[in-house]
């Protein structure tokens, strides 16, 4: 059992084509993969999905809001035609379009023109900023994303633009009516105080969560326990996930998550009723 339940193709913040993240899986042993776009549903779509020795979950990663805070929540065995669920990551999308074009508006304040017919040209269906700090970047106004979201993107950036996401517990209930288990996603990256993480934790277990996502690309020993730890007192699964979007980003790859530990495994996703194939 070698799962991947995290991982983003170009649909949206991602570099490569589902068909590329399928043949990286296949090549790394991978058992089980989740193509989780950020708010798109990719579940084939944009080539052939016929594959062997590789199954595969249909998957979403959905931004939302927790009081003043962004969150992500992903959600696996998903009904891909669900109503409902389509309808709200439509919505989500027409807001991040309005977002992105508010900020280029900003942008074109201080002479830096062209960023939505950039986007447009590109397969994306979901705008983010790393979309916007990409184009900066090749457009040599900034030498790279990090001074990109300082002087650009960030909360206190030039054209830093807000956006109201769907609230948290809406989320939850969408993916769980469309026969979806929802996965709090990186848990340890929030900037959140461990008071903090424990009522995030707590009202996402309220609205219907019922797993963590235990282990990550780059997460570090402390935060990998203290999700275990969570995760046992909560009696919630725990999800695995590398959060893959660039090849050339050489720290990263399809399935390159650290292994869970002796708890983790015992609450292991695998373990819940839906790993039914």
């Amino acid at each position: 059992m070698k799962p991947d339940l995290h991982c983003h193709s170009h649909f949206s913040d991602g570099k490569h084509t589902p068909a590329f993240l399928i043949e990286k899986a296949i090549a790394n042993g991978i058992s089980h993969l989740a193509i989780t776009d950020h708010d798109c549903i990719t579940w084939k779509t944009g080539g052939d999905w016929e594959v062997q020795d590789l199954q595969l979950i249909p998957g979403v990663e959905i931004s939302a809001q927790w009081q003043e805070k962004e969150v992500h929540i992903v959600g696996l065995f998903i009904d891909p035609a669900d109503s409902a669920l389509n309808r709200m990551l439509e919505d989500q999308r027409l807001a991040r379009r309005k977002r992105i074009t508010a900020m280029d508006q900003c942008l074109q304040k201080f002479g830096i023109e062209g960023l939505v017919s950039y986007l447009e040209q590109l397969p994306c269906l979901a705008w983010t900023r790393s979309h916007v700090a990409e184009f900066l970047v090749k457009g040599g106004h900034c030498k790279n994303w990090d001074q990109a979201f300082k002087r650009f993107l960030s909360r206190r950036g030039k054209a830093y633009v807000p956006i109201q996401w769907t609230a948290l517990e809406d989320v939850v209930r969408l993916i769980r009516a469309a026969g979806g288990v929802a996965v709090l996603a990186h848990p340890g990256r929030y900037a959140l105080s461990k008071t903090k993480l424990s009522g995030l934790v707590s009202e996402f277990v309220a609205a219907g969560g019922e797993a963590l996502e235990g282990s990550y690309g780059n997460i570090d020993p402390k935060t990998k326990k203290l999700i275990a730890e969570k995760a046992d007192a909560e009696n919630l699964y725990v999800s695995v996930g590398s959060d893959f979007h660039d090849a050339e980003r050489h720290w990263t790859d399809i399935g390159k998550a650290p292994a869970l530990d002796r708890t983790s495994t015992k609450n292991a996703i695998w373990n819940h009723p839906r790993w039914h194939f």
